[in-house]
């Protein structure tokens, strides 16, 4: 579980007068005093927690979603399609945090940021929540669903979102853009990859109406009550957009076949956990959503892995280039594991490991 912040890291440092004089300026009520500090994790966005002293005497804590430093493509870190979903989804029955604005001025503090509440609660970064009994686990995971249904239901027009995404050949696009992205950092013949490319292109499943999808849906991106097992917060929005809710399901799913943490429970038996299983919950998400069932699941399964094996492709080269992190070295062999889970799934032959 994750409830404490660090010292802010030497790379995420920012200037903090110009940040007090800007909430000066646009915060209502704000009073100064404030502290800074980070939030832990990977989070390609920093996030900061922040602490002021409100104008009635209290103090109030706040966050900060920040773009890191350094040159970055304008597609990269966009807390600004973060701060427009999170916004536009207050009062839609999906929990978010209250915001309060998007600073674009990057003369402020070097990139854009935005401000929103502090929601208390719990950050389970393993999804085995360690120290919870049997029920709880159950009971987050089910209301874990549910949110994700909840956010499906969403119109997008009616929250002004129609335009927050490309309409129309979102799975394709998706098998398209990871086989390309792949292809660009391919550094051995993995034959199971060109075959989930081959066969994912030729059984897209018929397109599903467009939903606001999160993009990253799991445990970990979410608040838990501090007490009570509910939902409090959807966090991290940051891939976020439109496109097919049941790519956003089985995302979630990917717990019970990924080894890996964040997403895996790296070993652990979450029927002994008191975890529902993968058809448990997929049946919870038709039963929201009201539908009778999710087809081609076997497809939104593979092409899950098929993006993370090229997504941990991705690391490993630039590991091997000299411009990630070292860590990526690490990722090769998830490259293969993911392929050849996902030719499984999709009933493909594959080589031996």
């Amino acid at each position: 579980m994750i409830n404490e912040t660090i010292d802010v890291l030497p790379q995420n440092r920012i200037d903090e007068a110009a940040l007090d004089r800007y909430l000066s300026a646009h915060l209502p009520g704000y009073a100064g005093e404030l502290q800074v500090r980070q939030f832990p994790g990977g989070f390609s966005n920093p996030t900061y927690a922040l602490n002021a002293r409100m104008a009635n005497g209290g103090r109030r804590d706040l966050v900060m979603r920040k773009r890191p430093a350094g040159n970055l493509l304008p597609s990269a870190h966009q807390v600004d399609r973060e701060f427009r979903v999170i916004r536009a989804l207050q009062g839609s029955g999906v929990p978010v945090p209250a915001t309060h604005f998007l600073c674009e001025d990057e003369a402020v503090l070097g990139q854009s940021f935005f401000v929103m509440d502090h929601v208390p609660g719990r950050i389970f970064g393993d999804p085995a929540m360690p120290g919870c009994p049997p029920a709880e686990r159950r009971a987050v995971y089910g209301a874990m669903i549910d949110t994700l249904a909840r956010l499906h239901a969403v119109e997008p027009g009616e929250v002004g979102l129609a335009d927050y995404g490309r309409p129309g050949d979102f799975l394709a696009r998706f098998v398209d853009r990871w086989s390309r992205q792949y292809r660009a950092s391919q550094t051995d013949d993995l034959p199971e990859m060109e075959q989930l490319a081959a066969w994912l292109k030729a059984n897209l499943p018929p397109a599903q109406p467009a939903c606001v999808m999160h993009g990253d849906y799991r445990l970990g991106n979410l608040i838990v009550h501090p007490r009570e097992p509910r939902i409090v917060a959807v966090l991290d929005w940051e891939l976020s957009t439109l496109g097919d809710p049941f790519c956003d399901l089985a995302y979630t799913c990917l717990v019970y076949h990924i080894h890996e943490g964040p997403i895996g429970l790296e070993g652990a038996d979450y029927r002994a956990l008191g975890i529902p299983d993968e058809d448990e919950q997929v049946r919870r998400y038709c039963q929201v959503r009201g539908i009778d069932q999710v087809p081609h699941w076997r497809f939104y399964m593979a092409v899950n892995l098929f993006k993370l094996a090229a997504n941990a492709q991705g690391a490993y080269k630039r590991a091997l280039d000299g411009t990630g992190s070292a860590a990526g070295l690490r990722r090769k062999h998830h490259v293969a594991r993911r392929a050849r889970m996902a030719c499984e799934l999709a009933g493909l032959a594959t080589s031996e490991a």
